[in-house]
C-alpha cells in the first residue's frame, strides 16, 4: 500500500496532518506530569474529611483528565469531559451540599472503617487494568496527528452513521427526566386546609389554619345556701285537762 493510500485511510484526506506544538518526547513528559497531578488530586479527593475540599479536588482531577484527552488528540471527548463533568456533575454536587445544609467542615461520620480494604481493592484493580492495557497494546502505536478524535470527524460520524441511536438515546434520557419529575411530585393528593371558623378538637380555627387559644371558662358562682326552715314549736309538756 502506498503512502498516499495509507494517509487517505488514516485521515480521510490526502493532506498531511498538522504537527503538534510539542515533540513526541515533550508530549510524553507532559502526559506523565498531568497524570501524576490527576492521581494525586484524586487520592486527596477520596481521603479528605471535608466535603467541599473533596469536590474541589475532584474538579482538579477531572480537569486533568480533559488535558490528557487533548494530549491524545481526543478533542471531542475532552470538551465533553469539561462540559458534562466539570460544568454539570461537580456543580450539582456543590449545589446539593449547599441546599441540603450538609456539614462542610471536618466530619468524623464521613470516615470509613474499611479504608484499608478499599485501598487493597483499588490497587488490585489498578494493577489488573494496567497489566491488561500494556499487554494488549504492547506493539500497537497510534499516530496522534491523524485527527481521528477531533470534533469535526466525530460529529460527521455521529450524525451521518449513528443518527438513529443518537436520537433513541435522547428520547430515553427525556423519558427518564420526565419519570424523575413525576416520581418527585408524589401521588398528587393534597390534604385540604382547614377552613376558618371550623372547630378542631373543640377549639376554633383561625383564618391562617392555626388553632386559636381559648381562655379558660370562669368557675360558676356558688349557689347561696337555702335558708334554714324554722324549727317547729315545741309541744306543750301537758295539755290542759
Amino acid at each position: 500500500m502506498s503512502s498516499a493510500a495509507t494517509l487517505l485511510a488514516a485521515t480521510g484526506s490526502l493532506e498531511p496532518a498538522a504537527r503538534s506544538f510539542l515533540s513526541p518526547t515533550g508530549q510524553e513528559i507532559v502526559f506523565l506530569l498531568v497524570g501524576i497531578a490527576v492521581l494525586g488530586s484524586a487520592v486527596v479527593s477520596v481521603t479528605t474529611k471535608q466535603l467541599v475540599h473533596a469536590a474541589l479536588w475532584l474538579v482538579v482531577a477531572l480537569g486533568g483528565l480533559a488535558v490528557e484527552f487533548l494530549l491524545l488528540t481526543a478533542e471531542f471527548i475532552a470538551w465533553v469531559q469539561v462540559l458534562i463533568y466539570l460544568g454539570s456533575v461537580v456543580v450539582l454536587v456543590l449545589f446539593g451540599l449547599m441546599l441540603t445544609k450538609a456539614p462542610i467542615g471536618r466530619s468524623p461520620d464521613a470516615d470509613s472503617k474499611n479504608r484499608w480494604v478499599a485501598l487493597v481493592v483499588a490497587l488490585a484493580s489498578a494493577g489488573t487494568l494496567v497489566t491488561l492495557v500494556v499487554d494488549a497494546f504492547r506493539t500497537s502505536w497510534i499516530d496522534l496527528g491523524a485527527g481521528g478524535g477531533s470534533a469535526s470527524v466525530t460529529g460527521a460520524s455521529l450524525f451521518r452513521h449513528w443518527v438513529l441511536p443518537f436520537e433513541a438515546l435522547s428520547v430515553l434520557l427525556l423519558a427518564a427526566l420526565v419519570g424523575a419529575i413525576v416520581l418527585s411530585r408524589g401521588s398528587g393528593r393534597r390534604v385540604p386546609a382547614p377552613r376558618a371558623g371550623k372547630l378542631r378538637a373543640g377549639r376554633p380555627v383561625g383564618s391562617n389554619g392555626t388553632v386559636a387559644a381559648t381562655a379558660p371558662k370562669p368557675d360558676a358562682p356558688a349557689e347561696p345556701d337555702a335558708p334554714a326552715e324554722p324549727a317547729a314549736p315545741a309541744a306543750s309538756a301537758s295539755e290542759e285537762s
